[in-house]
């Protein structure tokens, strides 16, 4: 029998993003395409009652369309599309289901925060450069929400969706988006994370030792940079992110204007206006537990989707 063929769209605040995988011989996830587009449905979801705009939900349908076509020669046997934060938070997220369904034929499933951070952690464990870690930390970082699981033995001990997004805090906290980010918006940042963090709470309970992975944009786009400052590929870059290595980056990122930033090797464009908090955000999680660097993985939410739909 034909192994299955499955598309994965990942409808973020910020990205949206799509994964067409199967399984290999050895059970493998693999991937046969993957994309993302920087749609941004998110603005204003710093709000109390976050709402989609008639731009957002149009940039968000476009996207899927563009992304559906790039799943269609590959002619998949199950086309998935998951909302997280955005949809799941705004007032009228119904209205850009039906819009969408409408335009594509294809139903959204909105997931909620323990199911996002489930399926990011499902994901993560199909990522074989990771195959040995039993004990550590998954953060997964989004313009609408923060994502902190830890594992035992490989499986999930705690799991906690927090509304710690870059774009949410960077609405929140950064009055003026194109000036150079002031030390005491990063201050606030970061005093949101921490309190957020022990609020719920999130504990930082595994051996000191354990390895906190990172998923997620903003980790890719760290690592991007840091290896173009380095002159070298992605594939060339390290995969373990120092948080003294981040540190020094948001210096970097902060004290330019918006301008300056979108001119960075390694940051794209459209999120260059969120980035310093995203950074800020990731480093003040290292101080609360004590961590010194992140591994980074590309295996995120799509992953673990796609594993489920495929199945054992």
């Amino acid at each position: 029998m034909k192994t299955p063929l499955v598309a994965v769209i990942d409808i973020g605040s910020n990205s949206i993003k799509i994964l067409v995988t199967t399984r290999n011989a050895a059970g493998e996830l693999i991937d046969l395409a993957s994309a993302t587009i920087e749609a941004r449905i998110s603005a204003g979801i710093h709000q109390r009652e976050p709402e989609l705009s008639a731009e957002g939900m149009q940039r968000g349908l476009e996207a899927i369309l563009d992304l559906l076509a790039i799943a269609q020669p590959h002619a998949p046997t199950i086309t998935q599309l998951v909302a997280t934060s955005a949809v799941r938070d705004a007032r009228n997220g119904a209205q850009f289901r039906e819009l969408e369904e409408s335009a594509t034929g294809c139903p959204i499933r909105i997931l909620s925060g323990r199911e996002e951070a489930d399926f990011i952690g499902q994901g993560l464990i199909c990522d074989p450069n990771l195959s040995a870690l039993t004990d550590f930390y998954l953060f997964d970082l989004g313009g609408g929400s923060l994502e902190c699981l830890a594992f035992a033995q490989r499986r999930i001990q705690q799991a906690v969706s927090l509304q710690l997004g870059c774009v949410r805090l960077t609405e929140k906290h950064v009055s003026d988006r194109t000036a150079p980010i002031a030390a005491d918006a990063l201050a606030e940042i970061a005093h949101d994370t921490i309190t957020t963090l022990r609020e719920h709470p999130f504990a930082f309970e595994l051996d000191k030792w354990a390895v906190a992975v990172g998923t997620g944009g903003t980790i890719t786009t760290a690592r991007a940079m840091l290896a173009a400052k380095r002159n070298q590929t992605m594939a060339e870059s390290d995969s373990r992110l120092k948080v003294a290595d981040l540190r020094l980056l948001l210096v970097d990122v902060a004290r330019l204007t918006l301008d300056d930033r979108r001119k960075i090797p390694g940051l794209s464009s459209a999120r260059a206006d969120v980035f310093p908090a995203a950074l800020a955000t990731l480093i003040a999680v290292a101080d609360e537990g004590n961590l010194t660097s992140f591994q980074h993985s590309f295996y995120n939410l799509r992953y673990g989707v796609a594993a489920e739909l495929l199945g054992a």
